[in-house]
């Protein structure tokens, strides 16, 4: 009898530190912001651009009105900052939280944003129009659309889409005909220069398919979406990525993908997905670019 007894409070023990460090796990992958640092080397640039990268705020607060992420955002003395889309919810209420954030960056950078899904979705629900709402507290939005911007004599081209860079015609290759409307012009217009090139692009699988990353001559693609696999696995990487699936190839990190340098972040939150983050701390990226 002592030995079941000792057995069952062996096994509840057990389950009770599991469970605490699976809530622990689950806690700091939405509250223990962490900077992961980036160089890339490229001789179209003489002067080093220091670029601090963000998406996936999914509504979340990095401490009080999220002044632990502008804290950190600010430590890194950025050139500018790139935002990759879904920083609000399909459901969110209002837009505050993001135009707060944004407005307070504003007051010491230079920020550039391009839509993500949840953007998006938010924006068809009428709530209110997220585009106007962020420029109006001085954030550039790029959908579609790409601003030449001089940083340090440095003139970098800056884009920004949410569109697949392919066809959708079964091999996924790029094709004219079967890509969104406009699309194609678009992409074909940004590439057009011999300055470096950054697109944000808020899926990385809009570049990871087919033979994207081949056909266009762009320098360096910045994504999101993939929230890191949602679960990062020890020694495996992340669970569920995108149109990617099931333990993503591309999950987060710096990749040479053919002509193309793929930068994911896996972002600051989450929104309501079917399993919380886990081992997957929110995340502020650092990138700079230089000669050497």
């Amino acid at each position: 009898m002592k030995k079941i007894s000792k057995l069952i409070v062996g096994i509840l023990i057990f389950i009770l530190v599991i469970s605490s460090l699976s809530y622990y796990e689950v806690y700091i992958s939405y509250n223990n912001l962490i900077e992961n640092k980036y160089i890339i080397e490229n001789k179209k640039i003489n002067e080093c651009i220091n670029i601090v990268i963000i998406s996936d705020l999914h509504h979340n607060q990095l401490g009080q009105n999220n002044k632990e992420l502008i804290n950190k955002i600010n430590e890194l003395t950025p050139d500018i900052i790139l935002v990759a889309g879904d920083m609000v919810n399909s459901d969110s209420k209002d837009s505050k939280i993001v135009t707060n954030l944004m407005k307070q960056l504003c007051k010491e950078n230079q920020v550039f944003y391009s839509l993500g899904n949840t953007d998006i979705y938010y924006i068809k629900s009428g709530r209110s129009n997220l585009v106007k709402d962020l420029e109006n507290v001085g954030v550039t939005v790029l959908d579609n659309e790409y601003e030449d911007v001089k940083i340090n004599g440095e003139i970098i081209r800056i884009g920004g889409m949410y569109a697949y860079a392919f066809g959708l015609n079964g091999n996924n290759n790029v094709d004219k005909n079967t890509m969104e409307e406009g699309v194609f012009d678009f992409l074909n217009d940004f590439q057009d220069t011999d300055n470096y090139k950054i697109m944000m692009a808020h899926r990385p699988d809009s570049f990871i398919f087919g033979n994207a990353s081949k056909v266009w001559d762009i320098d360096l693609v910045v994504s999101g979406h993939n929230h890191g696999g949602q679960v990062a696995l020890p020694f495996v990487g992340g669970l569920y990525g995108g149109d990617q699936g099931w333990f993503p190839k591309y999950d987060k990190g710096l990749f040479d993908l053919n002509k193309i340098k793929l930068l994911i972040t896996s972002g600051l939150g989450s929104g309501k997905q079917k399993l919380p983050r886990f081992n997957n701390p929110p995340e502020v990226v650092n990138l700079k670019i230089s000669n050497e």
